[in-house]
């Protein structure tokens, strides 16, 4: 069976994707694929293997011989499902891959704003240590996350794992109910936000989780929290974040995705130059460990289903 890979490098160069190449099928990737070359490089396939190229049904209706989309990602938004469900497409996504790296890259963030780590690396780097008249300096916040109180929206794996690591630190955890739902055992989120000194976002973005943190839910907030996101831009209102984080409202934010990906050079959150608004480039899922899974898992259910198809 044919089979193309149409994103091959958004799941960067140093792997080999052997798991891939090791099955029964004649696999072509591509390092990226353009909009308009989509139609071209799947008009002979069998197999489609994809990460965030976008997948429509007016696309896939003229690909009949298609059999198979294999998602290398978690989210699958990218994929008209429900067409494929109407023509007998099998769609495989990749879960659970994850899990450490972006619980990881979480508390990474976490303890780089409760350190202030960036401003205060910035001043050494200019050299104000060396102009100190004191052993240190002391010019910008330190918190102890001993005894915080962290809420978290979404508790799948990536929100249980953060968990576990914040709760390793002292802090107190919350698992918030969204706004809508109700789970025994949960507060409201809007009843815990102001109590909370970070907030962290791990569910996913939907109608109803858009813009989840909005103006209103900031205003709630304490002047002292700070916010995390690791899960999908979308579910901050992003010109009320930078109003609250240019107000003072909250104390600080860091963020692993933005609204629009790639964002344009004009974005206001990444031409704001605040010390307290951190923003690494979707980057919480992308260690080595995690990928290498991520294929794996990936050409195991591709496995699974031409042993089923055979």
């Amino acid at each position: 069976m044919k089979a193309v890979l149409l994103d091959g490098d958004s799941l960067g160069g140093d792997l080999t994707l052997n798991e891939f190449k090791n099955l029964p099928i004649e696999l072509t990737v591509y390092p990226t694929t353009q909009p308009e070359e989509v139609a071209e490089r799947v008009q002979h396939a069998d197999i489609i293997l994809v990460n965030k190229v976008v997948l429509s049904a007016d696309l896939l209706a003229h690909v009949p011989q298609v059999k198979y989309i294999g998602v290398l990602a978690t989210g699958m938004n990218n994929v008209d499902t429900d067409y494929c469900r109407q023509v007998g497409i099998t769609v495989n996504n990749v879960d659970g891959y994850g899990t450490d790296s972006v619980a990881q890259h979480t508390m990474m963030l976490l303890l780089n704003l409760a350190t202030s780590f960036v401003p205060t690396h910035q001043q050494v780097q200019r050299g104000d240590w060396c102009r100190s008249p004191f052993f240190c300096l002391l010019d910008n916040p330190i918190i102890e996350l001993a005894g915080k109180h962290l809420v978290i929206v979404g508790y799948g794996t990536l929100g249980h794992r953060f968990a576990q690591l914040a709760r390793a630190f002292g802090m107190q955890v919350s698992v918030a109910a969204r706004p809508g739902t109700q789970v025994a055992g949960r507060e409201p989120l809007d009843a815990l936000l102001p109590r909370a000194d970070v907030l962290s976002l791990h569910c996913q973005l939907s109608p109803q989780t858009d813009k989840l943190i909005n103006a209103d839910r900031l205003a709630k907030m304490k002047s002292s929290a700070l916010l995390l996101n690791t899960a999908r831009g979308g579910l901050i209102d992003e010109p009320a974040l930078l109003a609250a984080l240019k107000s003072g409202q909250i104390a600080g934010a860091a963020l692993d995705s933005l609204s629009s990906e790639p964002p344009p050079a004009d974005h206001p959150l990444l031409n704001a130059e605040l010390p307290h608004l951190l923003i690494t480039p979707h980057t919480a899922w992308a260690a080595k460990e995690s990928r290498l899974r991520l294929v794996q898992i990936a050409a195991d259910r591709l496995a699974t289903y031409l042993d089923d198809s055979a």
